[in-house]
């Protein structure tokens, strides 16, 4: 059972999570660039969220999309490359702006469904977990209580629990909403003097290897914002 990946959601859905580290002094130019002509790629597939790096990393963007299955995902990829307007008015032109492109193809967490924040206006947090090898079978229990313990303080707000099926595996995003970082950060701090999240993390942590996380802030294209 250690060896199985564990129950997925009862569907081929998929997320594709794209990051790209922008050149430093392009960022502005990049995200202006987005914000006017991302519409011709958003015709093509669902855009989940478009969110900029504020703080963990710098000059960093993060988008992630939503597909049917692999070969709804070939047959966009396919359309894109015939896509003259995409590829004049915004590729062609953004790619030299960019550093360097990675991708993951992940899906949600079979007890996680895609939620969205009450308003706008406020921030995310991405925070990545690299778990022992073994899949949702092996800490999905654990780690679900982690999470649920954190709602139940009541300061943030779920948005979405993915974990790999391509790139680094065993890697679990969770996407956070908060009203703001002042918010969040109290609202952590009252989260680590709790003694039923402090439980929850104890037990969970048995299976990490290590976390990151990022304060991401929405671009105007995004759908969450």
């Amino acid at each position: 059972a250690s060896f199985a990946t564990g129950p997925r959601q009862n569907n081929s859905i998929f997320y594709e999570i794209r990051t790209y580290d922008i050149k430093p002094s392009k960022m502005k130019e990049f995200v202006e660039m987005v914000n006017k002509y991302f519409h011709l790629r958003t015709a093509h597939s669902e855009l989940v969220g478009f969110w900029s790096a504020e703080l963990g990393a710098m000059n960093k963007v993060v988008h992630v999309w939503k597909y049917d299955n692999f070969a709804h995902r070939t047959s966009v990829r396919h359309a894109l490359a015939n896509d003259k307007d995409w590829q004049e008015k915004f590729l062609s032109k953004a790619l030299p702006l960019i550093e360097v492109q990675h991708n993951e193809v992940a899906y949600l967490v079979p007890w996680c469904q895609l939620g969205k924040p009450p308003k706008e206006g406020g921030v995310y947090e991405w925070v990545t977990f690299q778990m022992k090898p073994g899949g949702p079978a092996l800490w999905g229990e654990a780690f679900q209580a982690a999470i649920n313990a954190h709602i139940n303080t009541g300061y943030t707000r779920l948005i979405g629990v993915f974990h790999t099926e391509y790139g680094l595996l065993n890697t679990v995003h969770v996407i956070w909403w908060n009203e703001s970082p002042d918010h969040r950060a109290a609202g952590r701090h009252s989260a680590h003097e709790d003694a039923r999240v402090v439980a929850a993390v104890r037990d969970s942590v048995r299976f990490l290897e290590s976390q990151q996380n990022m304060l991401l802030i929405p671009l105007q294209c995004s759908p969450l914002k």
